[in-house]
Formats: C-alpha cells, sequence, structure tokens
C-alpha cells in the first residue's frame, strides 16, 4: 500500500478508505462474514468527482466551445480507456482484492474493472482529503496526459490534424481483437499511420478503443 500511496502522490490518514476502494464486489461477497462492502459506491461519487473537475476545467480553458463538444470532449478525457490507462500506470491491479473466482479470472487485467477502481480511488482520496487533495491527481493522472491537443478535441480529431501536417499521410482504424462476455465486450483496436501500426487502444466501444489507440499514438509521435 504504501508503493500505491507514493505513486498516487497522497498518503491517507485514514487507510481504510483505500482498502475499501480496492475491494471488489466478488471479494466482499465472499467475505460477507467480515462485513465488508464493495467499492461500487465509491465507484459513484468518483465518477461525479472526476466529471465535475474535467468539467470545470474545460469550462474555464474553453470559453468559446459549445456545450455539445464541451460534452463531447469531457466524455473523451474520462472515458473507461483512460481510466484504465491511469490504473496501469499505478499498477492498480496487484492491490484489488478480488474474489477467488473472480482473480483466477484475470481480474487483475480486465479494463473495466481497473476503471472502476480508478474511479473508487479518486473518490477514496476525496473523501480524506477532500478537493484540494484529489484535483492535482485527476489533473495530473487524467486532465495533462500527453495526447491531449491544445483545443480539448478528442485525440482522433488531434492525431488526424498531426498527421495532415505532412502532406500524403493518412490515419486509418483496424478493430484487431474483441474479448468478453456480450454485456461486456472489450474492443482493441490498433492506430494506422500510412499503413503501419502506431498505437494499440481498448474500450468498450469501437468508437472508445479507437480514441484510445488514437491516444497512444499520440503519446508515441510526441515522445
Amino acid at each position: 500500500m504504501d508503493a500505491l500511496e507514493q505513486k498516487l502522490g497522497y498518503h491517507f490518514k485514514d487507510r481504510g478508505l483505500l482498502e475499501h476502494a480496492l475491494t471488489h464486489s466478488s471479494y466482499a461477497n465472499e467475505h460477507r462474514n467480515l462485513g465488508l462492502t464493495s467499492n461500487e459506491r465509491l465507484e459513484f461519487l468518483g465518477d461525479s468527482v472526476l466529471g465535475m473537475v474535467a468539467a470545470e476545467r474545460l469550462f474555464w480553458e474553453h470559453p468559446d466551445m459549445p456545450e455539445g463538444e464541451l460534452t463531447r470532449t469531457r466524455a473523451a478525457l474520462v472515458c473507461e480507456g483512460a481510466l484504465h490507462q491511469v490504473a496501469l500506470s499505478l499498477g492498480l491491479g496487484r492491490y484489488l482484492r478480488l474474489g477467488r473466482g473472480e482473480d483466477a479470472g484475470g481480474g487483475r487485467e480486465r479494463p473495466s474493472i481497473l476503471a472502476d477502481a480508478t474511479e473508487a480511488l479518486l473518490a477514496a482520496v476525496y473523501l480524506d482529503g477532500g478537493m484540494e487533495a484529489v484535483r492535482p491527481i485527476i489533473e495530473k493522472r487524467i486532465l495533462d496526459r500527453e495526447g491531449r491537443d491544445s483545443s480539448g478535441r478528442d485525440y482522433k480529431t488531434a492525431l488526424q490534424e498531426l498527421v495532415q501536417r505532412t502532406p500524403g499521410s493518412s490515419v486509418a482504424y483496424r478493430l484487431v481483437d474483441e474479448t468478453g462476455p456480450d454485456h461486456a465486450r472489450v474492443f482493441v483496436t490498433q492506430a494506422l499511420v500510412d499503413g503501419a501500426p502506431l498505437g494499440r487502444g481498448e474500450g468498450r466501444t469501437k468508437k472508445e478503443s479507437e480514441q484510445m489507440a488514437a491516444r497512444a499514438a499520440l503519446e508515441k509521435l510526441s515522445g
């Protein structure tokens, strides 16, 4: 837990909040005798906190952006794929408390579980330290990530604009894999620049996986 707090850049006063954020429903169900509750309520709160911080940032940074574009941009910034990437950067999977079946089934790598835990973690920081504690984490880990262009547009638009600076260059997207049951499908897409694979992304929809592939390609091009 100390290593996770160090990566996060925040040390909890109430370590129980951190443990709660990492408790999946499968673990809580297997340990009902301990009176444990899952992180689902924290996930709900974290989603709202994240959405508010992202909305406020976009509102002030883009005073001329219409409501529809603000909504789309916020959705691209805080989508499951983006939260999954944050979880991977924190190594969050190894700290999750999962039931035996979920653990054996690869739950520590499942994008939806990792994204939900990230939202729960943000809520735990908010409850422990307030908005002044969680805002810098959201800005650093999500809103300031490389790949977001200065106009606040989605990653596919940003990649298209970057590639078009070279005459004759083009961007395409190729669906390379689909995993998971029908109710929790995960799509994997590659972003191709001039026919060469440059970025790979996952998402709960094909559009989301394309956004994450574009984001990965942007990070590679700008790195």
